[in-house]
């Protein structure tokens, strides 16, 4: 009887439900366990705007199991429940929808292989949530690895060959020293005499990715910086201690802004002692009453059944977020094309801090600032702790576009 009444009962519950609001006791790594649930040949839905964004997928003692283990809330339902849900998620008056996760996105962490003196919080969010990756840099760019993967972050980088513009203060530095001689000797190698043609190269491969259906997601200096390199494409705008010759004084009218993905009728930045790439990044120009306490930006709520992409993007348990410090802090509007989709900003600073866009068959993502969880970040700082932030709304941000590559291709519909 005992035996008889287990069976029926698991019979009914054959759906297990990871809540995505208030009630996770663990939101960074329920993305981690999704990720893991895929990894087992299993489809996911995520109901969109259901809960904040929840999972639903077939119960297994070992999907239970390891929910516990990683400290994820969960909650097993019966089939019947299951349905009631996804009716209600169906009803056209509701915005919510249930997008199919159904692969393993194969990710790629655009990153140096030498050790740097700050951290990337991408790579944080990844090895906390226990998803996998592969870090790789201008050798298997260039080599055409980017192919073999879904989705591409670029770390903390500065595609202008400019090195972040760290020269000023941290020219003496052992970590710069070692970045400049690991550069130069990568684009020696690959035949380029300066390591702004190196990186253009690299900037361009990328580019190839995008346009090939890859999934590209960039956070502080590398939106920026990305951009610029490829509107100077054959322009040099480095000076003299960044490649051994002046830049050119009429770089800024040389500039092709139809080369980039999010930005145009930006200046550039030629002055080697200001710590800034160019007029994109609004880091020294933002109101001086903005502060740490005050400073805030405003998700944008989508239709999930008519723009499903910027609603994964935007997946979240809470709508106002902090703001946070980067070398880019966030993106000047005045500059966005026409086309980008704005996703997050501070609007009383005319701040858009997360902006989305297609290019060819792929996806570009883009968010300012460096931790989504350490308001300054200097360089130097010990890595955040995630765990002292495992529901960060900041950091929800980020995994949802790794997660994002995992759903069935969608369009928004016009």
């Amino acid at each position: 009887m005992i035996f008889l009444m287990l069976s029926i009962s698991q019979s009914r519950a054959a759906q297990l439900l990871i809540p995505m609001d208030d009630s996770q006791r663990n939101h960074l790594k329920a993305y981690g366990v999704a990720y893991w649930v895929l990894q087992h040949d299993i489809e996911i839905s995520w109901l969109l705007n259901y809960r904040g964004g929840s999972y639903l997928f077939p119960y297994t003692p070992k999907f239970e199991e390891e929910c516990q283990v990683r400290g994820v809330s969960y909650e097993v339902i019966a089939d019947v429940q299951a349905s009631s849900i996804r009716q209600e998620i169906a009803q056209p008056e509701v915005n919510m929808d249930d997008i199919k996760l159904h692969k393993v996105p194969k990710i790629a962490v655009y990153s140096p292989k030498n050790k740097q003196p700050w951290d990337d919080a991408v790579t944080l969010a990844l090895t906390y949530a226990e998803i996998p990756y592969n870090v790789i840099y201008d050798d298997e760019v260039l080599e055409g690895a980017l192919p073999m993967y879904d989705w591409l972050h670029l770390h903390h980088e500065d595609f202008t060959g400019q090195y972040g513009k760290f020269w000023a203060r941290y020219k003496d530095y052992p970590w710069y020293q070692e970045d400049v001689r690991v550069s130069e000797e990568i684009a020696r190698r690959w035949g380029y005499k300066k390591v702004s043609e190196l990186k253009l190269a690299v900037a361009e491969k990328i580019r190839e990715f995008t346009a090939g259906g890859g999934y590209l997601f960039a956070m502080c200096s590398a939106p920026d910086s990305y951009d610029v390199a490829l509107a100077a494409n054959n322009v040099d705008i480095c000076a003299v201690m960044f490649d051994g010759d002046p830049p050119d004084p009429n770089a800024q009218q040389q500039l092709q802004y139809q080369n980039c993905f999010a930005f145009e009728d930006f200046s550039i930045s030629m002055n080697p002692y200001e710590y800034e790439i160019s007029s994109i990044d609004v880091t020294q120009t933002r109101p001086k009453s903005l502060r740490e306490d005050n400073d805030f930006f405003t998700l944008f709520e989508f239709s999930a059944k008519w723009d499903p992409v910027p609603t994964m993007l935007c997946q979240n348990h809470e709508t106002v977020l902090k703001g946070f410090m980067g070398q880019t802090t966030a993106f000047n509007k005045n500059h966005l094309k026409s086309d980008v989709l704005l996703m997050g900003e501070n609007k009383s600073a005319n701040e858009a801090r997360y902006i989305h866009g297609e290019f060819g068959n792929g996806t570009w993502t883009f968010l300012g600032g460096h931790d989504p969880e350490d308001y300054h970040h200097y360089i130097g700082d010990p890595p955040t702790e995630l765990d002292l932030h495992q529901n960060s709304p900041g950091y929800r941000l980020i995994l949802n576009n790794i997660l994002f590559p995992a759903a069935k291709k969608q369009k928004r519909k016009t």
